[in-house]
């Protein structure tokens, strides 16, 4: 038996509906983006991370959570192990919004169609995590699609690279802690919080910050709050509800979405672009449908 079929069905459900919610906003993201390019990238990260913990810390008093945010930070060890994610996304965070406001939406949208298949790769030899027939071939499918885009894109992703490795990283982590979405997040922005408030305080000092331009420049820094919070509060919500394996899989909504929006803001498609994206979709659709036969056997009264 796989380990995901020993997910309930209404754990299963409520999983994949949050991590398609936080797929979704992601998808979107380079809109904002775009429209937050006077923001350098360093000072969006820190504009991030500053207005992520009173809107964090917002969420966490309507949901009576001080409590676990207090117990985790009494654990040691948890305190660090969040301490660790919260490195490691923010190298995630300014490293899309650097590819993103660069004009590479394409490899920022590549980055996260290889990171399904690390995330199969983790679940399989570090969690023991079980394919069957059909998602092997949806693994593959992937594979071939992000090797021609890789091979023909005429240099190595770096982008492309980073973000994946840093994003399963986070999932992996933040799936072995025994601590509530919302509670752990806020506990990853605190750790980077006072990084990012003398950061921003040596810009205001130098004159050189871009908030100083106006209020339509604070206005888009404020909103990089919510912005930053509300899809990772729903991603670490799938991340303890789902196996890596289908997590990894809904993935692909986010930088399908990336990639209309590349389109949409004229970068340039190519011959190889087009073979990778066709691969890709049909391993979506591969998985998606055993997934779906799946969650129908396990919902079924003799199931139960």
């Amino acid at each position: 038996m796989t380990s995901s079929a020993l997910t309930s069905a209404p754990t299963l459900r409520n999983g994949v509906t949050a991590a398609v919610i936080a797929y979704t906003m992601w998808g979107f993201f380079p809109f904002y983006f775009k429209l937050a390019h006077m923001i350098p990238t360093t000072e969006m990260l820190g504009h991030r991370i500053i207005w992520s913990l009173p809107f964090g810390a917002l969420i966490i008093s309507l949901r009576h959570q001080w409590p676990d945010v207090f117990a985790a930070l009494k654990n040691p060890k948890m305190a660090l192990m969040l301490g660790l994610s919260a490195a490691i996304i923010a190298v995630n965070w300014l490293v899309y919004t650097w590819a993103v406001q660069q004009g590479r939406i394409f490899e920022a949208s590549l980055g996260y169609y290889i990171n399904p298949l690390i995330y199969v790769v983790v679940g399989v030899v570090f969690l023991k995590e079980r394919l069957r027939r059909p998602q092997w071939l949806a693994v593959a499918l992937a594979a071939i699609g992000v090797s021609i885009l890789t091979i023909y894109g005429g240099s190595f992703p770096i982008v492309s690279i980073t973000l994946a490795i840093s994003f399963t990283a986070y999932g992996v982590i933040r799936k072995q802690l025994n601590v509530g979405a919302m509670p752990g997040l806020l506990i990853e922005v605190i750790w980077l919080f006072p990084l990012a408030v003398a950061y921003l305080a040596w810009l205001t000092h130098q004159q050189s910050a871009a908030y100083l331009q106006g209020s339509d420049v604070v206005g888009l820094a404020l909103l990089a709050g919510p912005l930053t919070v509300l899809p990772l509060l729903f991603f670490a919500i799938g991340a303890r509800q789902l196996p890596l394996s289908l997590l990894g899989f809904l993935q692909f909504i986010g930088p399908t979405l990336q990639f209309f929006c590349g389109l949409y803001f004229g970068e340039k498609f190519t011959f190889a672009h087009a073979w990778c994206f066709g691969f890709i979709w049909l391993a979506v659709i591969v998985f998606s449908l055993d997934k779906w036969r799946e969650l129908r056997i396990s919902a079924s009264p003799k199931t139960a």
